[in-house]
């Protein structure tokens, strides 16, 4: 028995739309990375990039447990003493709220070039609508998957 090494003409995309209100951010950018990466297909190859394009809409809604929100987020700017911090609070409510679930997604995928390539395949919005309507994406229901999906 011979493994199985998946090449490019092997890999079939598709393209997933995922609805983010009232979901826990872990678990999203949990089942998010998963897809992205490949890995709920029995063909996965772990130097492949066999995920899916995956779709989030309503990033704004989505939700944080505990004392998330109050925690601080750093940056630097470059310059010296050019340190900045944003609650995730703000940042949801800001102008970008999709930065918060762009960021869970990221760090959850590995260090390396092919987690920086597996990363363009996922568009995040704050509202429900996008532009990827001519893909004729599929909707995955992450609410159903588990209760814990949602935070009441």
């Amino acid at each position: 028995m011979k493994t199985f090494s998946a090449t490019p003409a092997d890999i079939d995309k598709k393209w997933i739309v995922i609805d983010a209100d009232g979901i826990v951010l872990g678990r999203l950018a949990s089942i998010v990375a998963t897809r992205l990466r490949g890995k709920h297909k029995p063909s996965f190859t772990p130097s492949q990039d066999m995920g899916d394009n995956v779709i989030v809409i309503n990033a704004d809604k989505v939700q944080l447990t505990g004392k998330k929100r109050e925690k601080p987020n750093y940056w630097h700017t470059g310059h010296p003493g050019g340190i900045k911090s944003r609650t995730t609070a703000e940042i949801l409510e800001g102008a970008h709220p999709e930065r918060v679930v762009m960021q869970a997604v990221k760090r959850m995928l590995p260090s390396n070039r092919l987690a920086r390539r597996q990363m363009t395949n996922l568009r995040v919005y704050a509202g429900t609508e996008h532009p990827h309507e001519a893909q004729s994406p599929e909707v995955l229901d992450v609410k159903s998957m588990n209760k814990k999906n949602t935070r009441v």
